[in-house]
């Protein structure tokens, strides 16, 4: 039997959503990781890590240290993640964002939804050394994806235990549908200190046609750059990129109707 038949002899389903989850364990951009680092993270033996992680290999999606036998993402993983940011036209926002953050002073974000995470893909946070996940209900952007969830998507209710980042984060559901009330409400998201100290961010919903949130777009700074009295006029340069943004990612058929 193959390293391939074996990963698939308990259930093909069981064995793809193994493979993705071996995937999953480099969401955090840490170090490469050995068979063992893998087999602790999944709760897998070490020998069922190891016949993933070689199947991954093969295919392209991992690949290994020769020297220290541990294994990163592999090219397949790089092609795909390039071909989906071409395909989204996500190389179109990233001077519209350059020209918000520059007009501004502040950070320029773009994310997507991708289960209980805001997926940033787009603008100053994307470096090499900074994750791009960050969870739904401590983030500006998080809200904004919430409150104007696609179908499909799920709301609070389908969110893991919200856990406490500073004493600000909102951490009880009917608080945080409360919160997504006011954002709906006032068509924007503020992120105050509720993810990390001496933060501010202020985001909006990039929307389409139906009205759900496609992406969230934030600005972000310290709370002496985004200050309460220039808070408008910070939401003002962000909704106008919002909406540049919504002609050029989506089609024309998914737009919103044209400002009166």
């Amino acid at each position: 039997m193959t390293e391939a038949a074996a990963v698939r002899a308990p259930g093909g389903a069981q064995a793809v959503q193994r493979a993705l989850d071996v995937l999953h364990c480099f969401h955090d951009n840490g170090p490469d990781l050995s068979a063992s680092d893998l087999a602790r993270r999944l709760t897998l033996s070490v020998s069922t890590a190891h016949r993933l992680a070689r199947t991954l290999l093969g295919a392209g999606f991992l690949e290994q240290d020769a020297r220290t036998s541990r294994y990163r993402l592999g090219p397949a993983v790089t092609e795909l993640g390039r071909l989906s940011y071409h395909q989204r036209g996500l190389h179109l926002a990233a001077p519209e964002l350059a020209d918000l953050a520059e007009r501004t002073g502040a950070t320029a974000d773009l994310a997507l939804r991708s289960g209980p995470h805001a997926v940033i893909v787009a603008g100053g946070s994307v470096t090499p050394k900074v994750g791009l996940r960050r969870p739904l209900h401590s983030t500006a952007l998080g809200k904004v994806l919430l409150a104007w969830a696609r179908p499909g998507e799920g709301g609070p209710s389908s969110l893991p235990p919200l856990p406490a980042f500073t004493a600000r984060t909102i951490v009880r559901p009917a608080a945080l549908e409360a919160e997504l009330a006011r954002v709906r409400s006032d068509t924007y998201a503020v992120n105050d200190g509720e993810s990390a100290h001496g933060v501010r961010t202020l985001a909006v919903p990039v929307l389409d046609g139906a009205g759900y949130a496609r992406f969230a777009l934030a600005v972000r700074a310290t709370p002496s750059v985004i200050t309460e009295e220039r808070g408008d006029w910070f939401l003002a340069q962000a909704r106008s990129c919002a909406r540049a943004l919504e002609v050029l990612l989506l089609s024309p058929a998914e737009r919103r109707p044209p400002a009166p």
